[in-house]
């Protein structure tokens, strides 16, 4: 064994504000980094990777033979990493990683993102290698196709990675623009867990993914990005269900491009009713959200102080986000989360969230 000194990385999770679906469909997006990180720390260690977390157990492979795991298939998270790190010349040889965080998994707040950044920022220092920002992102990404099978787009490892606190990050998935647009003081947001879990490689995310390209393909375009609605209302050889998939993604970059304009203007009315209308959107025409989703969103809106109220992340289960006036904030979150729980029978984890800084 070798040893050496302890070092550790952590990274926070995002909650998506608007551009749902768009990132891989070369749009435009707004999201935030959240309080609540995943953190890697380890040593570096003689031939042989050994991965440690309380939730999931221990995993140990010889680090001369990185490959995607069948079983235990949360270790690919770091493997891919350390994968895609050797790809870009960083010298990583054998390591221990215990990983912990009190981010919730598998509810749309890009724990996945977080796991791959405090993973790379971790190797970054035990094996030191220098390497730009969007570079560290993009391996990231690499490494959630290649390793563990969902054809994620970029944004949430961005968000991860420039959040700002009290700032909201605007990604623009195309020119690869990044933003950090000042977030009202005098606004927070409220995460509320459904308790219906996703699993996005299971194949609904991949199928919207193909269901997006084929819409811009009839269209005749590169990517939905270069669609307006109005070209979307005169195109008339669409399917029904790829129009529907198509004026969602559209329609979402045309919300993001207002909703800058709106936060720098300080207008959180209208901020939040894009919100409401990207749910609507989701709902009937992508078709991503499920009845509790639904409800949360319809409990929250209806509660005095909520400007808007939405899924987040990719939908199918999870999480949604809540824009309200931050004196009522700890009290809507309450309120939110009674009314949840005696329709459902589910108690909800709730939790108002500070925009906080990117990994570190």
């Amino acid at each position: 064994m070798i040893t050496h000194n302890r070092v550790s990385a952590c990274a926070p999770g995002r909650v998506e504000l608007l551009g749902n679906h768009t990132d891989y469909n070369e749009g435009v997006v707004l999201g935030a980094a959240i309080n609540r990180v995943i953190c890697v720390s380890g040593v570096k260690k003689d031939r042989f990777i050994r991965i440690t977390s309380a939730d999931f157990g221990e995993v140990e492979i010889r680090s001369a033979k990185l490959r995607p795991l069948q079983g235990r298939r949360w270790a690919n998270y770091i493997l891919g990493v350390a994968d895609e790190l050797r790809n870009l010349h960083v010298p990583v040889g054998g390591f221990t990683a215990d990983v912990s965080g009190d981010l919730p998994i598998g509810v749309g707040l890009s724990s996945s993102a977080a796991f791959e950044l405090a993973t790379a920022l971790f190797l970054l220092k035990l094996f030191p290698a220098r390497l730009e920002p969007l570079q560290i992102a993009k391996a990231c990404q690499r490494a959630e196709h290649r390793y563990v099978g969902v054809q994620s787009g970029l944004l949430d490892q961005v968000i991860s990675l420039f959040g700002r606190a009290d700032h909201a990050v605007f990604f623009d998935c195309r020119s690869e623009e990044i933003r950090c647009v000042p977030f009202p003081a005098d606004l927070a947001l409220i995460i509320a867990e459904s308790g219906k879990r996703r699993e996005l490689a299971m194949g609904e995310y991949n199928l919207r993914r193909k269901e997006t390209h084929a819409a811009a393909r009839a269209l005749g375009v590169r990517a939905l990005r270069d669609v307006s609605s109005s070209d979307l209302d005169r195109c008339n050889d669409l399917s029904a269900l790829l129009r529907r998939r198509a004026s969602h993604v559209i329609s979402e970059n045309e919300r993001v491009w207002r909703a800058v304009t709106l936060l720098e203007a300080g207008d959180g009315i209208g901020f939040g009713k894009l919100m409401n209308e990207s749910h609507e959107s989701s709902r009937q025409n992508f078709e991503n959200s499920t009845p509790e989703l639904d409800l949360l969103v319809s409990i929250a809106q209806d509660l005095p102080g909520v400007l808007g109220a939405r899924l987040t992340g990719a939908g199918f289960g999870g999480a949604t986000v809540t824009l309200c006036e931050r004196p009522r904030a700890q009290q809507i979150a309450a309120e939110l989360s009674r009314r949840y729980a005696d329709a459902t029978g589910i108690a909800p984890r709730i939790f108002v969230s500070r925009i906080a800084d990117g990994a570190r």
